[in-house]
């Protein structure tokens, strides 16, 4: 009886002892949500387009010019994350009247777009995204509004001034557990000092053991966290506000148990810099030089050579709307549209603490879900990021329209004198994925099941997405004259047109050129090029002849081809893949049927053959002189899609009156847009220098310059001008 006892007392005694230790490591509250958002921001990182454009007013017919950002919003430096931008122009009904894949190069991404002549004056909105923010839509693009107006209209504009957008506001990170007890409020209105004021009652901080959790983070960073003791109804924090980093502030007050249990959010401005000082003539003449000196400041890093600037001159007008990159990336698409909206015309920097404090009482983030941060699960992502290829994905249905499900197998062929395969595998919902080289090249894909029997239907998924923000529209929208000098700029677009005038200049090199083609069965164990035998009537005769150990029989009505060999002295016969083009098909007559005057070559392997893991018994590719596999019709199990990963991108075209001949041409130029450039770099002491000519048009223009350093330096920049 008294070991027993002892026995226990000793049991009871570690028992108590590691419940002593876990809690006392449970209990380190701060440590626990350092770790738990430290790793969920790694695992779900934020990215942010910015689109500067070259205007935001356009005549039907135009070309639109456009510059992606693309932006970390951790670190606020470029993105590497992803190389292609989708990109949308959607109507007042949320339709996309144009879709662009743009490629994304180190953080940066050009392009234009030609806006349909029929399109009816109006709002048209801008919306980008990458692959990645793709999972976290309607929410997380870029949105920006534009005007047309259509040449063949002179109807007033309809401008819908109250319309916002729904969804620009998560639901609200803190649990409702019930009872509360505990009120926060916030005096930002000191100039080094944040006061943090923690009301709660008796019975709140009995059962918290009178301890409360500071949590302070800016776009995933870690401010500030503290373990807090009340002393009574009302606990005041200070925080020193060097600790802030610029930008939108979140406090969080967590419970003795680590749960959420007040937030509010608070704007630290940025440290005012003029990074960028630009230097030009204020006035000129009708086609005259302008020179523009852009110099950055002493602020900047030394990799001054690496910043990237966009450049557009443009008429003046008097929409409050266009907003820099700047001011955007304070709010970004964490945050969401609605406070965007509300300050619509002022700069951020500009508004007093209280007016920008009240406007974020009600703002939730995007981005940081205390909910998931918690949780410690890692979230399970549709779409990853597309670092190295463009994904082309689609869905595996049954014929009843249902999805497969896990490991079966997609093949896709490349068809080719140099034959391409690739295959993939459906997860529990069906989905699959290939993997596309990014270039500007056309590309021929065909696409099958690997097992045609059971009567798969393959469903490609569009690159774009089909989630959109629900538009408010106010019923008593009202009808606004349209601006004076639409009427002008509509006359210098139809002017243009007759004579022909375009702002296209040449295609632009493209940063990564096609793929030389290779087979993917490397060197084949026969290669038979049909030019070096004499002609033969029939495939069965070229097999017959030509072909060792490849055998082409028929055998009542149905062709069989195979291949031959000695493996220890023990003879096998093989069935082999067959191929046309580079194509697989499943009907040995395809090639029995073909004219041998219309056959390059034949290429054979002999044995088995792994790409990955799907296993190749022996190969037959009868490769045609076109190499397009267009001597066969499509059967219904393939789809075959001429896909371009990214479209083309041309220069802005402007002219140059430098010589006499130029300068008294009687042809008119009427550009609304007097310049564009979407990558300005500056030399190593941090300058550049751009030079480009008036038009013919009398009228205040205005430089609008942003651009990004490595380091993360947001750069805007407006100077104006008078053309007379």
């Amino acid at each position: 009886m008294i070991n027993k006892a002892h026995t226990t007392i000793i049991f009871l005694i570690n028992f108590i002892f590691l419940q002593t230790i876990h809690g006392q490591v449970k209990m380190n509250v701060p440590e626990y949500l350092s770790q738990r958002f430290i790793k969920y921001c790694e695992s779900v990182p934020r990215e942010e387009i910015f689109v500067h454009t070259d205007r935001k007013e356009y005549i039907a017919g135009e070309d639109l010019w456009f510059n992606f950002y693309l932006i970390d919003r951790q670190s606020f430096k470029p993105s590497l994350n992803s190389r292609i931008a989708y990109f949308e122009l959607l109507n007042s009904e949320n339709r996309p009247v144009v879709q662009k894949r743009i490629l994304i190069n180190k953080g940066f991404g050009s392009g234009q777009i030609v806006l349909p002549d029929t399109l009816s004056t109006g709002k048209y909105t801008i919306r980008v995204y990458t692959r990645w923010m793709r999972n976290f839509l309607p929410v997380n693009c870029f949105m920006k509004e534009i005007r047309v107006y259509s040449s063949l209209s002179n109807k007033n504009f309809t401008d819908n001034s109250d319309n916002n957008f729904n969804g620009g506001i998560s639901n609200a990170n803190i649990a409702d557990n019930g009872y509360k007890g505990l009120t926060l409020k916030v005096n930002n209105l000191k100039a080094d000092t944040l006061e943090i004021l923690v009301n709660t009652d008796i019975r709140y901080r009995s059962e918290n053991r009178n301890i409360i959790y500071l949590f302070i983070q800016t776009h995933g960073n870690i401010n500030h966290i503290s373990s807090e003791k009340m002393t009574g109804e009302t606990t005041k924090i200070n925080v020193p506000k060097a600790l802030l980093s610029p930008g939108i502030n979140q406090i969080t007050i967590f419970n003795a148990k680590g749960e959420p249990v007040g937030e509010r959010f608070i704007y630290s401005p940025f440290r005012e810099k003029k990074f960028l000082t630009l230097h030009s003539i204020d006035s000129c003449n009708k086609r005259s030089k302008i020179s523009l000196e852009i110099e950055l400041g002493n602020e900047l890093s030394t990799q001054l050579d690496s910043t990237n600037l966009s450049i557009s001159v443009a008429p003046r007008t008097n929409d409050p709307g266009i907003i820099d990159m700047n001011d955007y990336m304070v709010f970004g698409t964490e945050y969401g549209l609605l406070p965007m909206n509300t300050i619509t015309g002022r700069k951020i920097g500009e508004l007093p603490p209280e007016v920008l404090d009240s406007i974020l009482i009600n703002v939730r983030s995007n981005w940081i879900n205390w909910a998931q941060i918690l949780s410690g699960d890692t979230p399970h992502f549709k779409y990853p990021m597309e670092k190295e290829d463009h994904l082309l994905l689609g869905k595996l249905l049954t014929s009843d329209q249902k999805a497969v499900g896990s490991d079966e197998i997609i093949l896709l062929c490349t068809p080719g004198k140099e034959a391409g395969f690739q295959y993939a595998g459906t997860d529990d919902e069906g989905n699959f994925s290939f993997n596309i080289h990014i270039d500007e090249g056309v590309k021929d894909l065909i696409i099958m099941p690997d097992d045609i029997k059971k009567n798969y239907k393959i469903i490609i998924e569009s690159s774009f997405s089909d989630q959109y923000l629900q538009s408010e529209i106010s019923v008593d929208s009202t009808q606004r004259p349209i601006p004076p000098y639409i009427s002008d700029w509509s006359v210098n677009y139809q002017v243009k047109t007759i004579y022909g005038v375009s702002s296209h200049g040449g295609p632009l090199n493209p940063v990564f050129p096609p793929l030389k083609p290779m087979r993917f069965y490397g060197k084949p164990d026969i290669e038979l090029i049909m030019a070096d035998y004499i002609k033969l009537p029939v495939m069965h005769e070229v097999f017959f002849e030509l072909l060792p150990h490849v055998s082409l029989k028929k055998k009542k009505s149905k062709y069989e081809i195979s291949i031959a060999d000695r493996v220890d002295d023990s003879r096998y016969v093989t069935s082999p893949c067959l191929l046309i083009d580079g194509v697989i098909i499943n009907d040995p007559s395809s090639i029995a049927n073909l004219d041998p005057e219309i056959v390059e070559k034949i290429d054979v392997i002999k044995e088995k053959y792994l790409v990955g893991s799907y296993p190749f018994f022996g190969i037959v590719n009868v490769i045609t002189k076109s190499g397009d596999y267009s001597c066969v019709s499509l059967p219904d199990y393939m789809i075959r899609l001429p896909y371009r990963v990214i479209d083309r991108v041309w220069s802005f075209a402007s002219p140059d009156y430098s010589s006499a001949e130029t300068m008294n041409s009687r042809i008119p130029d009427f550009r609304n847009t007097l310049y564009w450039n979407p990558a300005v770099k500056p030399d190593k002491s941090g300058k550049a220098r751009i030079e480009f000519w008036s038009s013919d048009v009398v009228s205040d223009y205005e430089i609008n310059v942003q651009g990004i350093t490595l380091e993360g330096k947001l750069i805007s920049a407006k100077k104006f001008i008078r053309v007379e």
